[in-house]
């Protein structure tokens, strides 16, 4: 099953609207069957090909995020992956719920330590 695009046009139209978000920081990929959304060269969150989204969360807040209608533990190779959660499509449904996902995957990104420039640091020695 591909992706749903109406959900990546979707969250498209919200990172153009967050705040401290620069749309030449924002680079999609696709990735895991689905379409990754990379800010600041960290995946913050991705459209699945099983429907919904794949949010990367602050770990300490994982547990009381997984409280939420529609939400689970991302699990790969059957084991849950931490600092990850599965928003099912139901739990983005309404413009608002999909903005606070969104949000807080750019959130989480944007805690993450700055990557350093690779051709800059070939060049530097």
């Amino acid at each position: 099953m591909a992706y749903d695009a109406v959900l990546a046009d979707r969250v498209r139209d919200v990172l153009e609207t967050l705040v401290g978000v620069d749309a030449a920081s924002v680079v999609e990929k696709p990735m895991f069957g689905g379409l990754a959304f990379v800010v600041d060269d960290y995946l913050a969150l991705a459209v699945s090909h099983q429907g919904g989204l794949l949010l990367r969360v602050d770990p300490d807040a994982e547990q009381q995020l997984r409280t939420r209608p529609h939400v689970d533990d991302l699990v790969m190779r059957d084991r849950p992956v931490r600092g990850w959660l599965r928003v099912e499509a139901e739990g983005c449904v309404l413009d608002e719920d999909l903005r606070r996902w969104v949000e807080e995957g750019v959130a989480r990104a944007h805690q993450l330590p700055a990557r350093h420039d690779d051709a800059a640091r070939t060049a530097d020695g």
